[in-house]
């Protein structure tokens, strides 16, 4: 054994033996005297064997933020960085295409998604959002199935010293209905290995046959489990690794095929290793989380850490520690890594990690305010050393977690106050209301995420009224879907009547100037004001004015004043809620808000009564709100870079944007080129990156009428009218000498904008078509759905460049060009779908196109050799006689459609039935008659009849025909051929 591995493992001894004995499940109070040494030994001494004992290629872990991978919310395993090498759309002049045999320790997250674990976290011991995945590979078969069984042994058994006895194994045990035999080579290799036959378990393929998706790699895998019972008593096994034998290929059509490279793919989890040597039932009973465990205890004050779950954890403080632990180190890789708390997708799961993490700590541990930023250091004193991102980082994470943790925590005391409020009005047997769960929610008001609201009833004993849940989330959806391309919606409204009443009355107009009230925190997050109203009037649905409305009715509420933003300028309305001011547990939910004759209309949702002459205060939807003014602020970059690119007099034709994306209609005299969509981008990053101020100011209108520049759209403008002006001061913008309004975006606007351009992020247009002769529609997405994007396209880009070079390359046989030309219009299918840079997807679709034709001649010329080739073949074993049937290897049924086109046009009076065997039993059916053999004898019937005889189906014509079917007995088909066509001939 290498120097470093015996050092390695000398480390590793040492530090397990500093553990006492596992004695069973532990019940004592964690301390941070446990030495911090022990997990990263246990990690060094893995990546030490691969590296230095067997060769392997060390390779950092990759970002838990997938890249160029839009099925992912989170990288989940450490196969996951290597899909192109598995897939084989790996660039070969990438550096990735020199892998061999590497090994890592890769951080996964699984929460959210097709794999997530965050509803178990901290109901039991074992259970975690972020994990470390140890695993090591090998490409193109550099070493298989005993190679990679025997390190496994190896490492486990001499590097670790798990006794061999305590070990299991189980194996693929075969799948007839797919053809699959069991893995007996692998059986074979354990037993070898000196792993009796009694700890060797055989599953199907559930458990022991392991596939990329629903097309793709695949193969048996074989796993090592540890025996918790130690031989008393019935076997409790733990799985500790899995290796992966990729050696099929799912196809399209279900069917598995031989892949042309064999690869091995293993896993082993750190957090389950790490409590199996150092003799822990709970992975929270390690090093890895035993100095957090110490920190909560110390900065909460709650009773130590015991490891208690379900009944026996009486208030549910063991779990509240779990949570919190886990969470905190979830939250630390992610945006260590650049994701954030936000509005959709990963982000969104990250506010709801955090958010759960908070309601855990002050609730259940009575946390002081800014407690997790706290437990930062810990992290990244645990996790630092492998993961240095952590470092560089930590002031940054620490800041985010505690800005987020404040702002969610007013928000949790009043949820709570609800739910209380709410229980006292309700019977033993009543619901919780669904109504009122959803205000609270994420998708609500409060921000609540809504297994938390679950939890806190279910603490409570009270059943919430699910399906009325159920159907508010149905509702919310068709709504997110309508906005996709919206329509006009019919909210309530103020008719002319209305209108003339209010105006008789002498009633002012709504002031919404509070809507302007928000400020940069020096964080770099926002802060907005709230806003107290009196309610002036009150609408029932049908526009009727009332003095009160009562529960559960939607109302149109009139106030003197709102902070809420009004649709109006293409800029979605906000929503948000509001409460009577000294009764503050009640929400009144704001659906939006809408103009109507300088009258600001809130469509509100009352679950108690509200009359005129009440006092409220407002809160808008901080994270709704915030997004629309990054896409807004956006829109004005877009119109800017547009003119840049197009030229002076390009002219804004609407606009429309909401938290999800922004729309912008544009006159153009031809569509925008490739080259141009990616200068308008690229003007609007330079200024993003160059995080420019953005300058509000009222002036008079007048002011604005021969501004060089100064850009408005036809509508009419209140006077005075708002300026919004980007990197220079209102005043110079508007001084005519400056010039300043031709350099930069300057436009009258009355919408909400960002202080600054930084927090867009980036800009995207991912889609653009002719909305009528002379228009053109974008469409366009910021922050990190645009940096996905991004990273989206890049990674098709890299798969048609690597699709190209094995194309130049050349194929050797028909099934190899085949598959080639399948890839090409897998990638033309990806590029036409998904969510990426527009001017890339047409640059590839060109580029696509281009060589799907190269492919497919190919194909053809491949093709016709071989059919030359058999065909001749065939005439030698058939030189009389007006009538071949007989049985031939082709790989495609088009190449079988071509052998028998080239013997008909060699013998022109004889009629032709070809069968082609392929694997797992289907067979291939092509024929030809002669032309003077029919209308009696033709084709199609001829191929129906043999088909239907071997239960497949048959089409074609009275000339040429095809088909399929399934037998294994070909002598019989061949027969029902011959028969058939002697009785016509």
């Amino acid at each position: 054994m290498a120097a470093s591995v015996v050092a390695a493992a000398g480390r590793l001894r040492r530090a397990i033996r500093r553990t006492p004995q596992w004695r069973g499940p532990s019940r004592r109070a964690l301390s941070s005297e446990a030495p911090p040494t022990q997990a990263a030994a246990v990690r060094d001494a893995f990546l030490s064997f691969f590296r230095d004992r067997h060769g392997h290629r060390l390779v950092p872990s990759a970002s838990v933020r997938p890249r160029g991978d839009p099925s992912l919310l989170f990288v989940n395993a450490g196969m996951n960085q290597f899909k192109p090498i598995f897939l084989g759309t790996v660039d070969p002049r990438s550096e990735m295409a020199g892998f061999r045999c590497v090994a890592n320790s890769q951080k996964c997250v699984r929460a959210g998604g097709r794999h997530s674990d965050l509803e178990d976290v901290g109901r039991d011991l074992s259970h975690h959002t972020f994990f470390e995945m140890l695993g090591n590979w090998a490409f193109g078969g550099v070493y298989f199935k005993e190679e990679a069984c025997s390190m496994a042994w190896e490492l486990l058994t001499q590097v670790y010293g798990i006794p061999e006895d305590r070990l299991w194994v189980s194996y693929f045990g075969g799948d007839p209905k797919a053809g699959l035999g069991p893995d007996l080579e692998s059986r074979d290799i354990w037993l070898k290995l000196g792993v009796p036959a009694s700890r060797m378990l055989s599953f199907g393929p559930q458990e022991n046959f392991w596939e990329m998706g629903d097309t793709g790699p695949c193969g048996p895998c074989t796993e090592i489990h540890y025996d918790l019972a130690g031989g008393v008593g019935a076997p409790q096994l733990v799985e500790l690794w899995n290796l992966v034998f990729m050696q099929h290929n799912r196809e399209a059509d279900g069917s598995l095929q031989p892949l042309p490279q064999r690869h091995v793919d293993t896993g082993m989890g750190l957090e389950r290793l790490l409590a199996v040597l150092q003799g822990r039932r709970s992975t929270y009973d390690t090093d890895l989380f035993s100095p957090l465990l110490n920190a909560i205890h110390q900065g909460c004050g709650a009773p130590p850490y015991s490891g208690r779950v379900g009944a026996a954890d009486e208030g549910h403080t063991d779990t509240a520690y779990r949570v919190v632990a886990d969470h905190i180190r979830t939250l630390s890789i992610c945006i260590a890594d650049g994701v954030s708390p936000g509005m959709s997708g990963a982000p969104l799961v990250l506010r709801r990690i955090l958010r759960r993490a908070v309601r855990f700590s002050t609730e259940l541990l009575r946390a002081p305010p800014g407690f997790l930023g706290s437990l930062v250091p810990v992290v990244v004193e645990t996790l630092g050393g492998a993961y240095p991102e952590l470092q560089r980082n930590s002031a940054q994470i620490a800041s985010l977690v505690s800005e987020d943790e404040a702002a969610f925590l007013a928000s949790l005391q009043r949820g709570r106050r609800i739910i209380e409020r709410t229980l006292r009005r309700l019977g033993p047997s009543d619901v919780f209301p669904a109504e009122v769960a959803w205000s609270l929610s994420l998708s609500g008001n409060l921000g609540l995420p809504l297994d938390l609201v679950e939890l806190m009833l279910e603490e409570k004993g009270v059943q919430l009224d699910s399906a009325g849940l159920e159907r508010l989330a149905q509702e919310e959806a068709q709504h997110r879907a309508q906005q996709a391309e919206p329509v006009q919606e019919q909210g309530l409204r103020l008719d002319v009547h209305a209108l003339g009443e209010l105006q008789h009355q002498g009633v002012p107009p709504t002031d919404d100037s509070p809507k302007y009230n928000y400020s940069l925190r020096p964080s770099g997050g926002y802060e907005f004001g709230t806003c107290e109203a009196q309610v002036l009037q009150l609408y029932t649905e049908d526009g009727t004015a009332v003095a009160s409305v009562g529960e559960g009715q939607r109302c149109g509420l009139l106030l003197d004043k709102t902070n809420f933003y009004a649709e109006q300028g293409g800029q979605a309305s906000d929503r948000g809620y509001l409460v009577r001011v000294g009764l503050q547990d009640v929400l009144f939910p704001v659906a939006r808000a809408q103009v109507c004759g300088g009258f600001i209309l809130h469509e509100v949702a009352a679950p108690e009564c509200l009359k005129v002459g009440d006092q409220v205060q407002l809160h808008v939807d901080e994270a709704w709100r915030l997004s629309c003014m990054e896409k807004h602020t956006a829109a004005h970059l877009l119109n800017w870079a547009l003119r840049q690119a197009l030229g002076p007099g390009t002219e804004q034709r609407g606009s429309r944007l909401n938290p999800e994306w922004l729309r912008f209609d544009v006159a153009t005299q031809a569509p925008l080129t490739p080259e141009q969509l990616r200068a308008v981008e690229g003007t609007v990053q330079k200024a993003v990156g160059q995080d420019e101020a953005v300058y509000m100011e009222e002036v008079a209108l007048a002011r604005t009428a021969h501004v060089p520049g100064l850009r408005s759209l036809d509508e009419v403008y209140p006077d005075p009218v708002r300026v919004v002006s980007v990197g220079v001061p209102v005043a110079q913008a508007l001084n005519p000498a400056s010039q300043a309004a031709l350099q930069t975006s300057v436009e009258l606007c009355c919408g909400t904008h960002l202080l600054r351009t930084g927090a867009i992020g980036d800009l995207v247009i991912i889609g653009e078509r002719q909305l009528a002769k002379g228009t053109t529609r974008l469409l366009a997405i910021t922050g990190e759905q645009a940096q996905q994007a991004r990273e989206v396209g890049q990674s098709l880009a890299q798969e048609a460049e690597a699709a190209a070079a094995r194309l130049s390359q050349g194929s050797r046989d028909v099934v190899e060009a085949q598959r080639l030309s399948k890839e090409m219009g897998r990638l033309t299918d990806a590029v036409d779908t998904a969510v990426m840079p527009q001017w890339q997807r047409r640059e590839l679709q060109a580029t696509l196109k281009a060589l799907q034709r190269r492919a497919n001649t190919a194909v053809r010329k491949l093709e016709m050799v071989q059919a030359a080739q058999k065909t001749q073949e065939l005439l030698q074993q058939h030189s009389e006689g007006t009538l071949i049937v007989d049985t031939v290897y082709a790989e495609s049924l088009s190449v079988l459609v071509k052998v028998v086109r080239q013997l008909c046009k060699q013998a022109p009076s004889t009629s032709v039935l070809l069968l082609s065997p392929q694997p797992l039993g289907q067979v291939l059916c092509a024929c030809q008659v002669a032309q003077s053999a029919t209308p009696a004898f033709t084709a199609e019937a001829w191929a129906l009849a043999v088909c239907s005889h071997m239960g497949g189906k048959a089409w074609g014509s009275q000339v040429v025909a095809q088909g399929t079917g399934s037998t294994a007995d070909l002598d019989a088909a061949l027969s029902t051929a011959r028969a058939y066509a002697l009785n016509k001939l």
